[in-house]
């Protein structure tokens, strides 16, 4: 064997490759993408609870491609833009959401801020094979604000069709009472001191390309298929 050529020699060969691809597999890892320049955006899109065809035949793959792909994105792009050097990119969402609600000059970061939240609060409020009716505390809860299930089911569906143009559906919690409420835009509850344990997503994006202007259809499918109550419960103070 040459002199020059021994056993520390090969190791260095060998280790240093491994390094540069554990090093590049750190890079890319999931949820990490860089923003141009290098540096890790303060938001992030959080993925998915599900594939974006589970939700088949209720909400179509294609809906949810440009909804949580596009539409969601854009909030978030948005976000960064408007708080990239702030002293607000270094809070959490819900932080940015409550200090800027209600101030007109700060109208645009919580409007983006406000969509990001209301968009990851709304995909956890479905799941394939969802719907039904609640049990265990949420349906004891529900049946004492509502006076059964059935109530609650139209009270929602009334709610979601009387929000006039773009909004939000919710069911939340304020102090021991339930309640529905509708808001408007990037409106949220998070903004009111109330509790969100269910949002419906009523801007004509969300269910436009699979019921057109068939909102009520898309607000019953919601309730009857793809309603996640375990999530609903799990908020409940």
């Amino acid at each position: 064997m040459n002199p020059y050529f021994n056993e520390g020699w090969l190791a260095i060969l060998v280790l240093v490759p491994l390094m540069g691809m554990a090093i590049t597999a750190k890079a890319q890892a999931p949820g990490k993408a860089p923003a141009a320049g290098g540096d890790t955006p303060a938001f992030l899109l959080p993925a998915l609870p599900y594939a974006q065809d589970a939700l088949e035949p209720h909400l179509s793959a294609r809906t949810l491609g440009v909804h949580y792909g596009k539409h969601h994105q854009a909030y978030v792009d948005n976000l960064n833009k408007l708080t990239a050097g702030a002293k607000m990119a270094g809070l959490p969402l819900e932080a940015i959401i409550r200090q800027t609600a209600g101030k007109s000059d700060q109208a645009g970061l919580f409007n983006n801020a406000a969509q990001v939240w209301n968009h990851t609060f709304f995909w956890k409020s479905m799941k394939p094979d969802g719907g039904g009716a609640p049990t265990g505390k949420l349906a004891e809860r529900i049946h004492a604000a509502f006076g059964s299930f059935d109530a609650f089911k139209t009270a929602f569906t009334e709610a979601a069709m009387a929000q006039f143009g773009s909004g939000w559906a919710w069911l939340v919690q304020e102090g021991d009472t339930l309640k529905i409420v509708k808001t408007s835009n990037a409106d949220t509850p998070l903004a009111h001191g109330q509790t969100a344990l269910l949002a419906c997503d009523v801007w004509e994006h969300a269910y436009y390309l699979d019921y057109q202007n068939r909102r009520k259809d898309f607000v019953q499918a919601f309730l009857d298929h793809l309603a996640n109550w375990d999530f609903a419960a799990s908020q409940v103070e």
